[in-house]
Parts: C-alpha cells; sequence; structure tokens
C-alpha cells in the first residue's frame, strides 16, 4: 500500500474543511486589490512592475499582468526561473549579485525573457558583459542609486557616470534607467511622514536623472517605490515604474501604516490554524509557530470576528503558537479555527507550498507557491 499525502484542501471545500495550518487567500479582496492598483497605475500613466517576492506564485503573477502589470520584479535569479518557465517574459531582477554561478543564471535567462539586472559595482558588470556577448544574449542593466535606504546603490554621480561608462563598453549590455528605492519609507506609519520620506527619496533620483541629462545620457525609465510610498511616487514625476508587492496581501505591518484617501488595501492572505492545546488557564496554542508564520515584523493579528477580542498571539515557537485569552469566558476553546493575519507577507509565503483560494466560505482554487525556498 502506498502512502500519499492528502492535499490540505479540494476545490468546493468549505474553509473549515481546510487543513491547518494553511495559507488562504480571500479572493474578493485579492481581486480588489489587484484592481485598485491597476486602476492608478493608468490614471496616473505609470508601469507597474511588482515585487513577485511577495507572493513566489506564477498564478498571482499571471494574474497581475493580466490587469496591466509590465512585468514582475524577482529579488534573486533562481527565483525568476518557475516565471521564466511559465511565459512570464519580462523580469527585472532588482538586487546585486556576483559570482560566476549567478552570471550563468543570467545569461541562461536571457535566453528566455526580456531581462534587466541591478548594478553597484564595476565587477559586477564586466563578467556579466562578457559572458552575455559569448552567449549572444542581451542584458538590460540598471544601475541602483542610494535614495535614502543606506543598503545597496551608489551614492554620489561620479560613481554613477563609472558604472555607465563600464556598461557602455560591452556590445551585449544596454543602459536601462535607474533604480531608486527606499524600503525604509515604506514602513513610516504616519502618512505625512511617509509623504515626506518619498518626497525626499524621490528628489534624490530626480537630481541623478538632471545629473545624467547634463551630461547627455537619456534616463527614460526610473523604478523603485513600493506598498507603501505607490501614492507618493506616482505624484513626483520622477518615477516612471513602480514595484509594489505586499498591496495583493496587506499583511500586518502594511496594515498598521496610517492610509488616507483611497490607496489604502484589503488583508487577503491570511492563515487557518486550529487551538490545538488548552491545558493552561489564561492561554490557548494553535498549530502556527515559527514554521508557519514569519515574526520579523511582529506576531500575527488574530482576524476571525468571534476571536479578535478575546485572543491575542504573544509568542511563537517552531510548531506552537502561544495566544492570550483576554476577556474571562472560561470555555474550553479546543478545536476552534483562527484565521491569523501574518506579520509580513513575503518570508510567510516562503514557508508554504500553495495557497488555498477562498470565496465566501468556499475553496475556489489552489495555487501553487512555485519559487518558495529559491534565494540564489
Amino acid at each position: 500500500m502506498q502512502l500519499k499525502l492528502p492535499p490540505i484542501a479540494k476545490i468546493g471545500d468549505s474553509l473549515d474543511q481546510v487543513s491547518s495550518p494553511a495559507l488562504v487567500i480571500d479572493l474578493d479582496a485579492f481581486d480588489a486589490n489587484i484592481k485598485k492598483m491597476a486602476d492608478f497605475s493608468r490614471q496616473h500613466k505609470i508601469a507597474v512592475r511588482p515585487h513577485a517576492k511577495a507572493h513566489k506564485s506564477t498564478a498571482i503573477a499571471r494574474a497581475q499582468i493580466a490587469n496591466g502589470a509590465v512585468g514582475i520584479c524577482c529579488q534573486k535569479l533562481s527565483e525568476a526561473y518557475p516565471f521564466a518557465l511559465q511565459g512570464i517574459d519580462n523580469i527585472h531582477i532588482s538586487n546585486q549579485f556576483v559570482g560566476a554561478d549567478k552570471i550563468a543564471m543570467a545569461v541562461a535567462l536571457a535566453r528566455h525573457v526580456n531581462l534587466s539586472i541591478c548594478v553597484d559595482h564595476v565587477a559586477q558588470i564586466v563578467p556579466l558583459g562578457k559572458a552575455a556577448k559569448q552567449a549572444g544574449v542581451r542584458i538590460t542593466v540598471i544601475p541602483e542609486v542610494d535614495v535614502g535606504h543606506g543598503r545597496c546603490g551608489v551614492s554620489n554621480a561620479d560613481d554613477l557616470l563609472g558604472l555607465l561608462d563600464v556598461i557602455s563598453r560591452h556590445d551585449a549590455l544596454t543602459f536601462g534607467g535607474l533604480q531608486a528605492y527606499h524600503g525604509g519609507a515604506q514602513h513610516v506609519g504616519d502618512w505625512d511622514q511617509r509623504q515626506i520620506a518619498a518626497r525626499l527619496s524621490a528628489d534624490v533620483a530626480a537630481a541623478y536623472v538632471k545629473q545624467l541629462d547634463a551630461r547627455g545620457v537619456q534616463c527614460k525609465v526610473v523604478t523603485g517605490g513600493g506598498t507603501g510610498s505607490v501614492e507618493f511616487d506616482a505624484s513626483s514625476g520622477v518615477y516612471t515604474e513602480l514595484q509594489p508587492g505586499s498591496y495583493v496581501f496587506m499583511d500586518r505591518s502594511y496594515g498598521s501604516n496610517e492610509w488616507k484617501g483611497t490607496m489604502k488595501f484589503q488583508h487577503s492572505l491570511f492563515i487557518v490554524s486550529t487551538i490545538m492545546s488548552t491545558a493552561r488557564t489564561g492561554k490557548v496554542v494553535c498549530d502556527v509557530g515559527l514554521k508557519g508564520v514569519a515574526v520579523d515584523s511582529g506576531m500575527p493579528l488574530v482576524a476571525s470576528q468571534k476571536h479578535a477580542s478575546s485572543l491575542r498571539y504573544i509568542a511563537a515557537n517552531d510548531e506552537h503558537g502561544i495566544l492570550e485569552v483576554l476577556d474571562d469566558d472560561v470555555r474550553d476553546r479546543l478545536g476552534e479555527r483562527l484565521l491569523l493575519i501574518p506579520g509580513h507577507c513575503d518570508p510567510t509565503a516562503n514557508l508554504y507550498n500553495q495557497y488555498v483560494g477562498f470565496r465566501g466560505n468556499t475553496v475556489e482554487c489552489l495555487w501553487d507557491i512555485d519559487a518558495r525556498g529559491l534565494s540564489q
């Protein structure tokens, strides 16, 4: 007799039948988020290139492209492979890389997709240019400029021009514009302060574009921004392309930001969990711990209406989630189901093999998380 792992859910199941822990998507909220971003980009006449590191799923990337996205961002070269294999042919690697193994991957991808990559050092360019020429492929190179994050990117015009000079020496490489991303600005909670941070970043990016223009270099693309700053980046007049990722899901971290106007997105990503122990007074234990939810941006939030005011997730062990009981209800909650909003969607998605999409209370689809674990 062959032992076979049962599926976490089947199409047509109720949400209560989904095996826990499971990563589930409220499709009504998901569809609304994608539509809102697509409408926003059309209204502002700006391109959207969503970050696939947020979801790592070719099914979700296809939905974004079907709604007007020009392509996707991937943070790692290996992460791009499943998307390329599924016919997504416009991919930007929004991260630097070095090493012969990485160059080989970039060249292989460039045989199948319109590939652009980030650099901030001449040593990242020279071997790539030689390998691309030898392979007969062309790769677009987008230097990154530091606009306030203090992580990657050149920090002055001389270094930027040095990169452009080296790019121009390689027949197989094309200068494609600038990457200008300030990750820290995305999570400034106060809306007004976040707007100021985004504006300062845009001003720095604009100064680089102006310096290039003064030297006769046309910069057609300025790509960057994210879910937290998208409304400010679009109105800056500097960015031509935006890279939001978490907007499709809206985790607890982004949800805790202050939002004004119409750009607040809905929570669509949840973790189905089951209370598996009630042995301690004042606490319950669920089956979602560190191997089921990322806690780098805080503990998950209890979203279930009947539990949100009575339970608070306070600690995560490997396979146990500890919740504090906040009310005086002494009933035994063993076996009760919870919906949790993860603190950070990106690393949480990387812990699962599939999304379970539901509408109302019914499972409608199962989507593979094809790029999970691909971090090379």
